[in-house]
C-alpha cells in the first residue's frame, strides 16, 4: 500500500510545489487555479464525466445517464451561479458570467465541435484529461490538432467576424434572476424526462445514478458525485478567476505562440488579437493566463488520478484510421469552439449556469454534429458505439 501511494503523493507534492512557485511569481490566485485545475481533473477522471462520450450513449445507444448527470451539474450550477451573478460578487471578488451572442457563427462552431467531437474522441475538458491521463497517445494528437485548429480560427478571423449575429440575451436581466433560475430549472428537468422516455422505450428501463459506490481516492466515482463535485468546483473558480471556468480560450493563445516563436508569423497583427479584451492575453507571461494555468493543473490533476488508480499509460501508436480521425476531429474542434465561443464548458455549462441565451442555443447545433460525427466514425475504423 505504501509503495502504491508514493507515486501520487510524490505527484501531489511536485503539483503542490509548483502551486506555490505559480503563487509568488504571478499572484496567489494563479496558484489556487492550478490547484482547481488539478481537482477538475481529478473529479472527470476519478468520475469518467465525458461529454462527448454521454452523447454518443444517447444516440447511438439511447442511454440518457450521462445525459441526465449533465443536466444535474447544469441544474446545481445555475442554483449557485445564478443568485452571485445578480449580486457582482462572491465573497468581496467581483464576478461576471459568460453572456455571448447567438449568431451564425456560433451555430456552425457548435456544429462543426459536435462532429468533432466524435471522430477526434473528446471535447475539451474529455481531451485534456484522457491525454493528461495517460488513457491513449491518440489523445494527445487530438489536442495538438485541437490547438492548431483554434490557431487557424484566429489567423482566420476576418472571414467568419462579420457574420451575422443576435445582441446577447441574458435570461436574468430579461425575465430577472429566479424566474430566469426557475425556466432553466424546468428546462433541464424536461431534458432529463425525455432523455429517460427515451431509454424506457429502447431498453424498458431507465439507468439510475448511483450515489453509492465509489472509493474517494482511487476511484472509480459515481457520475452523480461527478457532477456535484464539478459545480461546486466552478463556484470556487468563479470567485476565484472571477468568471466561469473556460477551457478552449488558450489553445489560440498557445498556437499564436508558437507561430510567434516558430518565426512564421506577428500574432500580433492578427485581428483577432487586435481585440482589447485578447491583447493582453497574447502579451503577458503564457503562466499569467488564468485559463492556460487551469488546463495544465487539470492534466495534471488527472495524472494524480491515473496514479491512485492504478492506471498505467498507453502510448501505442494509434492506427491510421483513428489517427486520421484524430488530426480531423481535432482540427473541427479547435475552429468551432473559437467560433462558438467555447465548448462544452465555456459555451453549453458556462453559459447555462450564468443565464445566457447562447448556452441554449449551443446545444442544439452541438447535438446534431455529434449526430453527423457517429456516423463518420466508421470511416475511420472507429466503433461508432464506443
Amino acid at each position: 500500500m505504501v509503495s502504491r501511494m508514493a507515486a501520487p503523493a510524490g505527484a501531489g507534492v511536485l503539483l503542490l510545489g509548483a502551486a506555490i512557485a505559480l503563487g509568488l511569481a504571478h499572484g496567489w490566485r494563479q496558484g489556487v487555479l492550478l490547484g482547481l485545475g488539478a481537482a477538475l481533473g481529478l473529479v472527470l477522471f476519478h468520475s469518467a464525466f465525458s461529454f462527448a462520450g454521454g452523447f454518443r450513449r444517447l444516440l447511438a445507444e439511447r442511454r440518457g445517464i450521462t445525459l441526465r448527470a449533465q443536466a444535474l451539474l447544469l441544474g446545481l450550477a445555475m442554483i449557485l451561479f445564478l443568485p452571485v451573478l445578480e449580486g457582482g460578487s462572491l465573497l468581496g471578488q467581483p464576478v461576471r458570467g459568460f453572456v455571448f451572442p447567438v449568431g451564425v457563427g456560433l451555430l456552425v462552431g457548435a456544429f462543426l465541435f459536435g462532429i468533432g467531437m466524435q471522430i477526434g474522441g473528446g471535447c475539451g475538458s474529455g481531451t485534456l484529461y484522457t491525454a493528461g491521463g495517460g488513457q491513449g497517445l491518440r489523445m494527445w494528437v487530438t489536442l495538438a490538432a485541437f490547438v492548431a485548429g483554434a490557431t487557424f480560427a484566429a489567423w482566420d478571423f476576418e472571414r467568419w467576424d462579420p457574420w451575422p449575429e443576435l445582441p446577447p440575451v441574458s435570461l436574468p436581466a430579461l425575465l430577472g434572476t429566479w424566474p430566469a433560475l426557475a425556466l432553466g430549472l424546468g428546462l433541464l428537468a424536461a431534458m432529463w424526462g425525455v432523455s429517460a422516455w427515451v431509454e424506457r422505450r429502447a431498453h424498458g428501463r431507465v439507468e439510475k445514478l448511483r450515489w453509492r459506490g465509489g472509493a474517494l481516492l482511487r476511484g472509480p466515482w459515481p457520475l452523480a458525485w461527478g457532477a456535484v463535485a464539478l459545480a461546486l468546483l466552478n463556484l470556487a473558480t468563479l470567485w476565484v478567476a472571477g468568471r466561469p471556468w473556460a477551457i478552449t480560450a488558450a489553445f489560440p493563445l498557445w498556437g499564436s505562440r508558437l507561430v510567434e516563436v516558430a518565426g512564421w508569423d506577428d500574432p500580433a497583427f492578427w485581428p483577432y488579437w487586435e481585440d482589447p479584451t485578447r491583447t493582453e492575453a497574447l502579451l503577458r507571461p503564457l503562466l499569467a493566463d488564468r485559463t492556460t494555468v487551469m488546463d495544465l493543473g487539470l492534466m495534471a490533476g488527472a495524472a494524480c488520478a491515473a496514479l491512485l488508480a492504478g492506471r498505467g499509460a498507453d502510448w501505442r501508436l494509434p492506427r491510421p484510421g483513428p489517427l486520421a480521425a484524430s488530426v480531423l476531429g481535432g482540427l473541427l474542434l479547435g475552429y468551432g469552439a473559437v467560433l462558438a465561443f467555447g465548448c462544452n464548458i465555456s459555451a453549453w455549462f458556462g453559459g447555462v449556469a450564468s443565464g445566457s441565451l447562447h448556452g441554449w442555443a449551443w446545444i442544439l447545433p452541438a447535438l446534431a454534429g455529434n449526430w453527423v460525427g457517429l456516423r463518420l466514425r466508421p470511416a475511420f475504423g472507429l466503433d461508432a458505439k464506443r
